[in-house]
């Protein structure tokens, strides 16, 4: 199974941006979809951001036109760029690596919006 690891998290203020990392640990990182997941405590892990081998993207509506996802498959490692931040925003984020029915989640990296 591989490993997954997020980074880039932290504290930015309202407006501001970030861009989260993930790099999986797997020679075949190009046969991997690749997501962004996140969570506030309490609530449901919601899918933010998605990216497929073929490089197709899809978004949730919250972050269409604010968040970018991408991914360098000789790097083995999937961004999301995060732009124009909100309150709201403020998460525990995490990737999750698929591959023909399998996954791995990451162990998340917080993102906190706040002045």
């Amino acid at each position: 199974q591989a490993q997954v690891v997020e980074s880039g998290g932290g504290l930015v203020q309202p407006g501001g941006s970030l861009r989260l990392s993930c790099v999986v640990s797997s020679p075949v990182f190009n046969m991997f979809t690749m997501a962004w997941y996140r969570q506030v405590l309490g609530q449901e892990r919601e899918l933010v951001a998605q990216i497929s081998t073929l490089r197709t993207t899809s978004y949730a509506d919250s972050v269409k036109g604010r968040f970018t996802v991408s991914r360098d498959n000789a790097k083995r490692t999937a961004y999301l760029q995060m732009d124009n931040l909100k309150p709201e925003d403020t998460a525990v984020y995490y990737c999750k690596a698929s591959l023909r029915g399998s996954y791995s989640w990451g162990q998340g990296t917080q993102v906190t919006v706040s002045s």
